[in-house]
């Protein structure tokens, strides 16, 4: 079940944040790879150097939400972001948005942190910013209809059926590579779980009482 696109007909506003974020995104991950090893070594987050020097470290907490392991990652992470950021934004406001994207991926690197302090691998990706997208779209609009492909064909389901099922693999996933039962192939569940709660809580204090 894959997501590709979704619900905008009660969309208000042109959702500019959400462009702007793909787009620095993109530019980032292109020089990323035209710098090589060394800038995603200085610009990611490293949980032992982090702790070892948290105020000379404190910058890759931002610069690593903009860095991706690869195409794959990047693209996946922007689909999600062009789908499911323009309500999310569309509701907040634009700056009340990015400052709640930007919270959201501080949750996750934190969470994330916080099960693996010895960890001396590169933590990047906007991952966990996107799961608290995720969280708040699932609070805000649980019966919104989200465009998806499932085996073959395409279907639309509600998104609280489509970022339910995510997240639940996401957190089995987390449980499981905390405990060492399960292969996590360098994916950060828990940036992701940690990035879904803080968008559920946010999005819980900032929605207000206006009905979706």
């Amino acid at each position: 079940m894959f997501p590709i696109g979704d619900d905008n007909s009660a969309r208000r506003t042109l959702p500019l944040v959400t462009y702007a974020l793909i787009v620095f995104n993109i530019l980032f991950f292109l020089v990323e790879l035209s710098a090589g090893d060394t800038f995603i070594e200085t610009w990611s987050f490293i949980p032992t150097r982090f702790l070892a020097n948290p105020v000379g470290d404190f910058l890759t907490i931002f610069t690593s939400m903009f860095m991706h392991a690869g195409w794959v990652h990047i693209g996946g992470n922007m689909l999600y972001l062009w789908i499911f950021g323009d309500n999310v934004e569309d509701r907040f406001g634009h700056l009340q948005y990015l400052l709640f994207y930007l919270i959201c991926g501080i949750a996750a690197t934190f969470a994330q942190l916080a099960f693996s302090i010895g960890s001396s691998i590169p933590s990047l990706g906007a991952s966990g910013a996107i799961a608290g997208v995720l969280g708040a779209y699932l609070l805000l609009f649980p019966q919104r209809r989200v465009t998806v492909l499932l085996g073959y064909g395409v279907t639309q389901m509600p998104a609280l059926i489509v970022i339910g099922l995510w997240f639940v693999l996401q957190l089995f996933s987390g449980i499981g590579s905390i405990a060492g039962a399960a292969d996590t192939g360098g994916v950060a569940y828990m940036a992701h779980v940690g990035g879904f709660i803080a968008g559920l809580a946010l999005a819980f204090i900032l929605r207000g009482n206006r009905v979706a």
